[in-house]
C-alpha cells in the first residue's frame, strides 16, 4: 500500500530517516562516495525539507519512500528509497508509477551516473537521459526526464 507520510509524527519521520540512511549507505558504495546529501542530513532536516513524501508499507512497516517537489506543471523527484532488505521486489517501479497521479506533464530526476540499478529503473519506466555532469571530480549525476500525456 503507498500512502503520504506525515513527517510530523515522529515515529515516522524516525523511521523514514533509517530507511534513508540504509539506502543511500548502499548507492554511496555503488558510486564511489559518501557525499550524498540525504546522508548528512539530521531527523529535523529531513522533517523540515519540505518535500511531499509518500511511503511504501508492507505489512504495517515501511518499506520505501519516493519524494518531489512540484513547480509548475513539472514534479521533481528528490529522493526515491527503498530499503535494502526489500530490493528487487518492484517497490521503487510502484512507487514510480504512483507520482504520475499528480496531474504534472512532465517528471524530472538525477541519480549518480554509478548507481546502475537506478538508471536503469529510470530507463524501463520511458524516462529520457537528458544530461550529465560531473558534481565534484569523479562524481557525476545523470537526469532524466519523462513528460507525461493528459488523460482525455
Amino acid at each position: 500500500m503507498i500512502m503520504r507520510l506525515d513527517l510530523q509524527d515522529e515515529q515516522t519521520v524516525q523511521k523514514l530517516w533509517s530507511m534513508q540512511q540504509r539506502a543511500y549507505r548502499v548507492e554511496a558504495e555503488l558510486i564511489g562516495t559518501e557525499d550524498i546529501p540525504p546522508l548528512q542530513e539530521s531527523v529535523e532536516q529531513l522533517r523540515t525539507c519540505g518535500e511531499t513524501f509518500y511511503g511504501y508499507i508492507v505489512e504495517g512497516e515501511l518499506a520505501g519512500a519516493v519524494s518531489f517537489l512540484i513547480e509548475g506543471e513539472t514534479l521533481d523527484i528528490h529522493r526515491m528509497i527503498v530499503d535494502p532488505i526489500h530490493f528487487r521486489k518492484g517497490i521503487a517501479s510502484q512507487l514510480l508509477a504512483s507520482v504520475h497521479e499528480h496531474g504534472c506533464s512532465k517528471i524530472v530526476v538525477a541519480t549518480g551516473s554509478l548507481n546502475e540499478p537506478a538508471v536503469r529503473l529510470y530507463g524501463r519506466h520511458g524516462f529520457i537521459l537528458t544530461d550529465q555532469k560531473e558534481i565534484k571530480p569523479g562524481l557525476w549525476l545523470s537526469f532524466f526526464e519523462k513528460t507525461i500525456r493528459p488523460r482525455l
